[in-house]
């Protein structure tokens, strides 16, 4: 259940921040669009062209997966994780590299990798923790109280 409330914190979080992102790219489009740098083309407006575009797909994927490489690289801990006194980790304790953020990230399928939990209760690993290579820790309130001075 901690992992699903940390989850929904998250999204929230990443919402909130596709929204700032879509908004910059929409403005940088529309100014595009009046200083005829580009034009929309078989499309009847900028929505229509940005959702029709690769380029801004992969923006808000960069943001989205930015966002959980950070806080993963940098303390184990993203926002909604820190609430609920979650941590990702390697086995020893150390930080996750990069790459294993990366393939964290793209396994956990939206959540619902964690689905694995449930099929191999012996493990506690969900599917992105076990292909990561890594492990979710439950954290003491003194323990996530030192992270979060840090």
């Amino acid at each position: 259940m901690r992992r699903l409330g940390a989850w929904l914190y998250d999204v929230l979080v990443v919402i909130s921040l596709l929204m700032v992102a879509g908004f910059i790219c929409f403005g940088l489009t529309a100014l595009a669009l009046s200083q005829s740098w580009i034009t929309l083309g078989p499309y009847q407006d900028t929505a229509e062209l940005l959702g029709a575009s690769r380029l801004y797909q992969l923006c808000l994927l960069a943001v989205a997966l930015g966002f959980y490489c950070w806080f993963w690289r940098t303390s184990g801990q993203t926002i909604g994780m820190r609430a609920w006194r979650l941590r990702v980790q390697n086995t020893d304790g150390s930080r996750l590299r990069l790459s294993q953020c990366m393939i964290r990230a793209v396994t956990a399928l939206l959540g619902l990798g964690n689905v694995w939990i449930w099929f191999n209760p012996g493990t506690r690993l969900a599917l992105q923790d076990k292909i990561a290579d890594c492990e979710m820790v439950v954290l003491s309130k003194e323990q996530n109280k030192q992270l979060l001075d840090k």
